[in-house]
């Protein structure tokens, strides 16, 4: 009796890990990702990611990893960009992965030309 209770605390206690896992790799939140790309990214890239100003790219249906690798540079300075640099400085790691959250799960329809 004493191996089967092993085995059940054992299992307990995985399941409990991967639960946690999970919750945390699931943490970041797509609404305080649209709240934050509205305040900080919109009026460059626009409120639907699509850029407004010829000089920034747009965002909209981007991979979030790499939106992240890309904000973690800015505000690391490992990349360079005079407007960037200021606007990520102050974001924090799960606002990054909010932003860029939000606009990976954007939908980008892709007409080709004829």
């Amino acid at each position: 009796m004493k191996h089967h209770s092993s085995k059940v605390r054992w299992s307990f206690l995985l399941l409990l890990l991967f639960g946690l896992t999970n919750q945390l790799a699931y943490s970041a939140d797509l609404n305080a990702g649209k709240l934050k790309a509205n305040m900080a990214c919109s009026l460059c890239h626009g409120a639907n990611g699509i850029a407004k100003i010829p000089n920034a790219p747009s965002l909209a249906g981007q991979n979030a990893q790499y939106l992240q690798e890309q904000l973690k540079a800015f505000r690391s300075k490992s990349r360079q960009n005079e407007v960037m640099s200021v606007i990520a400085a102050p974001l924090t790691d799960l606002e990054i992965e909010n932003i860029s959250l939000w606009y990976s799960a954007m939908k980008v329809e892709v007409t080709l030309p004829n």
